[in-house]
């Protein structure tokens, strides 16, 4: 079952309040469905109050993008996305993964606890279960998985209704594996972050030392072309070949990509 195109936008609040608030409704008018925002404590207000701002200023789907499971308790992120469902009437799409490389460090400078990856996978099943609990039989928020290894795969397939990959240089190939895994479940939606778009590498997407000719080389699905016609192909190569149909871009290529969103949006 072919899935319908969509498109969001993770835009980070890296400027002033008024020009972020300006962004969002400029992303709601180019036709995008969802605005998501990343999990970077302290370098930007919680996501949260960021996302149910931008639900109440647009029309716009809110996420997060993505959630990472070290930084708060089970029950308080439950608690959080179910907030937001019920504030934003159905509009928020619950991201969350285990962590980006690097994360120990973080919680170490935080005072957290390091936790190791099987725990982090098992507090993502304590926070959806206790979601589900908090939603009852009314209100459904729909989860969004970051995932890269077997076992993390493994829960996506049991809680997610939205998968992505926590990709880095993996070559097409590698990834249409990866997606095969989820291409009989129609229950589930894959979704692509594309955070380089010709030269450009989007804030909080991709690591500061992102080498997007590296990234062409190896034939990455990171990467889109910066022609519009021609993204639009390949974009629609990724569906046909490994099922994905929700692909997200970063804040500053919105404006550019807005033409292959309107003719692809739907379909």
């Amino acid at each position: 079952m072919v899935k319908p195109f969509r498109f969001g936008v993770v835009a980070p609040l890296m400027g002033d309040v008024a020009t972020w608030r300006d962004s969002a409704r400029r992303i709601a008018d180019l036709g995008y469905s969802t605005f998501l925002v990343p999990d970077f404590p302290l370098t930007q207000p919680a996501p949260a109050p960021m996302l149910a701002t931008v639900a109440a200023d647009t029309g716009l789907r809110v996420g997060a993008w993505v959630y990472a499971s070290p930084f708060r308790p089970p029950w308080m992120t439950a608690w959080e996305a179910h907030s937001l469902s019920l504030l934003t009437e159905g509009r928020f799409e619950f991201g969350i993964g285990t962590g980006r490389p690097g994360i120990e460090d973080e919680l170490r400078d935080k005072g957290l606890p390091v936790v190791r990856p099987a725990e982090r996978l098992a507090e993502i099943g304590a926070t959806v279960a206790a979601l589900r609990e908090l939603d009852g039989p009314g209100l459904h928020t729909p989860v969004t998985m970051a995932v890269l290894g077997p076992k993390a795969r493994a829960l996506a397939a049991e809680i997610a209704d939205t998968v992505t990959f926590a990709l880095g240089p993996q070559p097409r190939g590698e990834v249409a594996r990866l997606a095969a895994d989820f291409r009989d479940r129609p229950d589930i939606e894959l979704a692509l972050a594309v955070p380089v778009v010709g030269d450009a590498v989007a804030a909080h997407m991709g690591p500061p030392d992102t080498d997007p000719a590296a990234l062409r080389a190896v034939d990455a699905v990171t990467v889109l072309p910066a022609d519009p016609v021609a993204a639009a192909e390949e974009i629609q190569r990724r569906r046909e070949e490994m099922g994905f149909s929700y692909f997200i871009f970063g804040a500053a290529e919105a404006g550019r990509l807005a033409p292959l969103v309107a003719e692809l949006t739907g379909r």
